[in-house]
């Protein structure tokens, strides 16, 4: 491979993995050995931002405003708006702009991309807007490519513009009045994800429908409680109309049901006092009076209903781990009380929270930072040696949870020392761990 095409496919995005992944090292390395290259090559020039080099590759020939060429046989403003540049050196973010213009200018349009076509389940169009308010969050970027025509309302772009706390670029897409419902929902739903009340707030105030059913088969309440998204969020949605007796098209569970079957009581109290019955049957009626530890509830159902104890029982592991995953130890409580193993296997895992198959309640417990509830389970006696799918234990996980996780904000050594108290071994565990209250227990 020449150095010209090294350096394009360093400089832009990766095409086989994340594209919000890697650095720039490659592409300097091979800029620093070669700096004669963005002025040898249109391409090259659009993925730095030399709004000099393109102005002047323009003025010499205007077809190379929209010339394909290089690794990718992308345009200018494709290898522009792919760029990781783009992405990683905001020093640039004027430049690119600037850059960006003159393509446009020219002729390049701003509904230009490239098909993955080793996307799966099927190829994908990556759009230039994709790259500018999915992939780098650029505002400026997103604004100039909307003012000249860009369409929005691809899969791409409503689906990952979403996932930052920074909603700037977000927002010129929603105020370009642009999107679909489809896509807005989408927006909403994606928001869920990344637990951004702020976000989510914006969109609701921006008339986004809390109960749009997405192309996924859910809508944005649903994914905020399969999300176990604060309560505040949650409360937000519902006073913007969500309804959470509302039926996934998915599975056919209402946000009423996913939140008894996650523990959530706090979700099942904000329903019922916004006039929603919490109406359930079965299981998962047991699970709603678990969650709220409701002992006359219980009670009445398991008189009356004794089979729905022996299903609890049988596949117990799962609600037993979200209600761990949740921090409600009374429900815990409860459900190890009605004779569920305190062993019994998360078979499944939770992939979104990092949650491996074959957990138990204690990994989940101790991964999520839920202090008292990891101590409850392990008085209960949880295994504290046992390992999940990947081969970790709940004291590996608990120093993980300190260290390198999302709820950062619950970090304490309290788990750890819990942990270790009951005989939890050592081996395989982070030390040092970079938390100074872990290490100390640790030695």
């Amino acid at each position: 491979m020449n150095a010209l095409d090294a350096f394009l496919r360093a400089a832009s995005v990766p095409r086989d993995t994340g594209h919000t992944s890697g650095t720039l090292d490659a592409a300097e390395a091979i800029l620093a050995a070669n700096p004669e290259l963005p002025a040898t090559s249109i391409h090259a020039a659009a993925a730095l931002a030399e709004d000099g080099l393109v102005r002047r590759f323009i003025s010499q020939d205007a077809v190379s405003a929209i010339a394909h060429g290089g690794p990718y046989d992308w345009d200018p403003l494709t290898y522009l708006c792919f760029s990781r540049y783009l992405r990683l050196e905001r020093s640039r973010s004027d430049r690119f702009v600037r850059t960006a213009r003159l393509l446009l200018d020219a002729g390049a349009s701003a509904n230009t991309g490239w098909f993955e076509n080793d996307h799966q389940p099927k190829p994908e169009w990556e759009s230039a807007i994709y790259g500018a308010a999915g992939i780098a969050h650029h505002a400026a970027l997103t604004r100039l490519l909307i003012g000249h025509g860009a369409n929005p309302n691809d899969e791409e772009t409503p689906y990952h513009a979403p996932e930052t706390y920074d909603n700037a670029a977000l927002k010129v897409l929603v105020e370009s009045g642009l999107l679909v419902d489809d896509s807005l929902g989408t927006m909403l739903l994606r928001k869920a994800d990344w637990h951004d009340l702020d976000g989510i707030a914006y969109l609701l105030e921006k008339g986004v429908d809390p109960n749009r059913m997405t192309r996924f088969g859910y809508t944005a309440l649903h994914q905020a409680l399969r999300r176990d998204n604060s309560l505040a969020i949650v409360e937000a949605m519902l006073d913007h109309g969500a309804d959470p007796a509302l039926p996934s098209r998915k599975d056919g569970l209402s946000g009423i049901s996913i939140a008894a079957r996650r523990g959530r009581a706090d979700a099942l109290a904000a329903f019922a006092r916004r006039g929603h019955a919490v109406d359930l049957d079965g299981l998962d009626a047991l699970l709603a009076a678990c969650a709220r530890d409701d002992e006359a509830g219980i009670r009445s159902l398991a008189n009356a209903r004794p089979e729905v104890v022996h299903e609890l029982i049988a596949h117990g592991g799962t609600p037993l781990a979200e209600f761990a995953g949740n921090g409600n130890t009374a429900g815990v409580h409860r459900l190890l009380d009605l004779g569920v193993d305190v062993a019994a296997r998360y078979e499944t895992g939770d992939g979104y929270f990092g949650v491996a198959p074959r957990s138990n309640a204690l990994h989940v417990a101790a991964w999520r930072a839920r202090h008292e509830t990891a101590a409850f389970l392990i008085e209960r006696g949880a295994p504290v040696n046992a390992r999940d799918a990947r081969g970790r234990t709940p004291l590996a996980l608990a120093v993980l949870a300190c260290v390198d996780s999302y709820w950062m904000d619950r970090r304490s050594p309290e788990s750890v020392a819990a942990l270790l108290r009951a005989g939890a071994s050592t081996e395989g565990v982070r030390f040092p761990s970079g938390y100074d209250e872990v290490d100390a227990l640790l030695s």
